[in-house]
């Protein structure tokens, strides 16, 4: 049975990841932002000691042995560029600390965790088609940190395929989630879904279809990938 570490679980892909994966056998270790939401280990990525917080309590959850990292957890906020200084970059650094950083962090931890017992694992990084095409003018933030997370993502699956750690990244379009409604509602609905060829915006389900997949079956010569899920509205 997989010991799996799942940031962001408590709500929209992650909760459908969460439900997907544990539907398959594995020990989901879920995390939240802040304590209460169901068995989820509270931290908050803001502060740059939650990482280290969360890592370590799950480890202590799953006996010493967590074989797959799922960086899920992300922020998607609007920072307007007309914004006062100082909020801009409050924004912009919490935007980058939590999609990004953080799951920095986590990956670390993780990589060292495998070298040290001799053990083989996998990362998923739930990154955006944002990396590739770019987001909206309020969203310059969201899309550098996601833009980094897979950039980071290949450097790790290069660096460490040898030892058996392998590196996938998921890059979704509009999700049918709070934070994505409220973007969509935002940009005027129907406009964004005609940039959509699918014609609708994803189900959590199916993002979480790639990301379980990644996680338990995906064969090795896959590390390395980037997985689009945008219903053709980037192809590359």
């Amino acid at each position: 049975m997989s010991a799996i570490l799942l940031t962001g679980s408590s709500r929209g892909i992650g909760a459908a990841t969460h439900t997907m994966l544990s539907q398959r056998g594995a020990k989901v270790i879920g995390h939240a932002s802040s304590a209460g939401r169901g068995d989820a280990i509270g931290a908050d990525f803001t502060q740059p000691s939650a990482p280290q917080f969360l890592w370590e309590e799950a480890l202590a959850q799953s006996g010493g042995r967590i074989d797959v990292l799922i960086n899920n957890a992300g922020l998607f906020e609007a920072n307007p560029l007309h914004g006062s200084d100082i909020d801009w970059l409050d924004r912009w650094e919490d935007t980058l600390r939590i999609n990004l950083t953080a799951a920095a962090q986590l990956t670390r931890y993780a990589i060292k965790h495998w070298i040290e017992t001799g053990r083989e694992g996998r990362i998923v990084h739930v990154a955006s088609r944002a990396a590739y095409r770019g987001d909206s003018p309020d969203h310059w933030h969201y899309a550098a940190a996601k833009g980094g997370m897979v950039a980071l993502h290949k450097t790790i699956a290069r660096a460490y395929a040898d030892r058996g750690i392998l590196s996938f990244a998921v890059t979704p379009g509009f999700t049918d989630t709070a934070m994505a409604g409220d973007y969509l509602a935002s940009r005027g609905g129907d406009d964004v879904l005609r940039d959509i060829p699918l014609g609708r915006v994803a189900e959590p389900d199916e993002i979480a279809a790639v990301i379980a997949f990644c996680a338990l079956d995906a064969p090795a010569s896959m590390t390395g990938a980037v997985i689009d899920a945008n219903g053709a509205s980037y192809v590359r």
